[in-house]
């Protein structure tokens, strides 16, 4: 990949890095200033879930953070847009819709076929290689 389109990727994830973390501050603040009362125990249940909706979120958006400085860090050392498995260049198509991929689309599909095959859903990430069997043996369907 080009320098042009590698500085294009830098700086998409450097604004959304920045975006996310701000709405990472503007929740803390939300949160450690808000000493509401509840009428009744309903009233606390909702706002309760809705606290627990919005840390959901929050956590998921902090692996995300996490995943784009390692994008960065990848543009650095000259690994970015390389799949991680089979070294082919990712379609910048691809990295364009999820600029954190690491796997081209298909070593992604193959990898989410074994997963499946498997019932992995713990967000793992599997590495394989061509011609490996997502099904080692029948003992995995007893």
């Amino acid at each position: 990949m080009d320098s042009e389109r590698l500085q294009f990727f830098r700086e998409l994830l450097q604004a959304k890095i920045a975006e996310l973390s701000g709405d990472q501050l503007k929740t803390l603040a939300e949160m450690t200033g808000n000493d509401e009362r509840h009428a009744d125990i309903t009233d606390l249940a909702s706002f309760e879930a809705d606290r627990n909706f919005e840390l959901r979120i929050r956590d998921r958006e902090r692996r995300l953070i996490g995943k784009m400085h390692e994008a960065v860090r990848m543009i650095d050392d000259g690994t970015y847009g390389i799949c991680e498995n089979c070294d082919e260049e990712i379609s910048e198509k691809r990295l364009i819709a999820r600029p954190v991929s690491t796997l081209c689309i298909k070593c992604k599909t193959e990898q989410e076929k074994i997963e499946k095959l498997r019932g992995n859903r713990g967000g793992q990430t599997m590495r394989f290689h061509e011609g490996d069997s997502p099904v080692t043996n029948q003992e995995d369907f007893n």
